[in-house]
């Protein structure tokens, strides 16, 4: 068979019939997917590596940063001396305090006083109406008289024997009863005019000219403030050191500039059974009359002795359930450091707090800023910014 044959005989492959173009348009899908998935994996291997680059990189700033040091103030721990004291709040009491009231009952027809005025001992306060006691007084003397005169003269008829020891005795009865009737009414024309039984200030008045007033009605409350009482409670534990003659503090929110100072003048004999505390009562000067009956007082009781003790500013502490603590100030490779040092605490007073263990005088301490630091933070010291720390603070009005 010839060449030319041969290219006449149809092969099987040949005579499929398959539509134009389907071949070019398969091989070009798989293109298209191949490099889609070749884009996605280049984009995810450009990420990942951006990323490893920016974590090295704050690996690498983390082991380089420092912490920047805390700005806070200092105080040192300093040494002084206490006089030992009870603190406590009490109630002022008036030295002497009564409601003035009518004994007997009448028609006001006078009024000596106004309220709030002061008054002395023995000043007319109320005058009530005596003009019935008045006229029955008169009649009263009259009939003493007479009766008087019967009695001189049964005595001159009895020392001539012309009476006997019974008419005697009858007459010097009659005398008797009728001076009798003479004081009665001159009592209750006394006891009608109601004078003050000591000297202090009124309260306001309560009753008016002309009012009908009953036995016991009350007119108005006097005060004797001047000096004044400041009663208290402290715990029976104080009473080996507690006595008659102790000094006294007192200051009241109402004047918080002033202090008076007084003396405990009682202790009382017995402790209540409910609380264990004992009643004490401290005596103060009042000249100004600032202080009134009622207001509540904080009151202080000095002991005679001074103790040594060391202080600091109470807002060094750190106050927490495990303890309390303060930030001791350390050298440490040219930086100051805090070191945390935990403290018994004891008395308060003002701006400063006793130290009874955990510290040594002359020590540095964080004053303010302790709350913001931990064992160990480095301190930048700013006592440019302090505050003044004191005993017995006085608050400043705002300009």
């Amino acid at each position: 068979m010839n060449r030319a044959a041969l290219k006449t005989i149809p092969r099987a492959e040949d005579s499929v019939e398959m539509p134009a173009g389907s071949t070019v348009r398969s091989g070009s899908r798989k293109k298209i997917w191949l490099l889609a998935v070749g884009g996605v994996v280049l984009v995810l291997l450009v990420l990942a590596g951006i990323k490893a680059l920016q974590i090295k990189a704050m690996i690498g700033a983390g082991k380089n940063f420092a912490i920047p040091p805390e700005s806070v103030t200092s105080a040192k721990v300093e040494a002084t001396k206490w006089q030992a004291s009870r603190a406590a709040v009490g109630t002022l009491v008036a030295v002497r305090s009564v409601t003035v009231a009518s004994e007997l009952p009448g028609t006001v027809r006078e009024l000596g006083f106004e309220s709030g005025a002061f008054v002395h001992k023995g000043d007319m306060m109320v005058k009530l109406d005596t003009s019935t006691e008045e006229a029955q007084l008169a009649a009263a003397e009259a009939e003493a008289a007479v009766a008087k005169s019967n009695l001189g003269r049964t005595k001159t008829l009895r020392g001539q024997n012309a009476a006997t020891p019974a008419d005697l005795d009858a007459a010097q009865a009659r005398y008797d009863q009728a001076a009798a009737n003479v004081g009665v009414l001159r009592a209750t024309i006394a006891k009608k005019t109601i004078r003050a039984p000591f000297d202090g200030r009124v309260a306001i008045r309560q009753v008016e000219l002309g009012q009908v007033l009953s036995p016991g009605t009350a007119i108005a409350s006097l005060q004797s403030i001047n000096p004044i009482h400041a009663d208290f409670y402290l715990p029976q534990q104080v009473l080996a050191d507690l006595h008659v003659g102790l000094q006294a503090r007192m200051k009241t929110d109402v004047f918080p500039d002033q202090t008076w100072n007084g003396i405990v003048t009682v202790v009382n004999p017995e402790v209540d059974l409910a609380t264990r505390n004992v009643r004490v009562r401290a005596t103060f000067p009042n000249n100004d009359g600032k202080l009134k009956p009622g207001m509540f007082a904080n009151v202080e009781v000095l002991s005679a002795d001074e103790r040594n003790v060391l202080v600091i500013p109470a807002t060094a502490v750190i106050y927490a359930p495990y303890g309390d603590s303060v930030y001791a100030i350390e050298q440490k490779e040219k930086q100051l450091v805090a070191h945390q040092k935990f403290v018994r605490l004891g008395e308060r007073r003002g701006d400063l707090v006793q130290v009874v263990s955990g510290l040594n005088a002359g020590e540095d301490i964080v004053s303010t800023g302790a709350f913001k630091l931990h064992n160990g933070s480095t301190l930048v010291i700013r006592n440019d910014l302090a505050p003044t720390f004191e005993e017995a603070p006085k608050p400043t009005a705002d300009k």
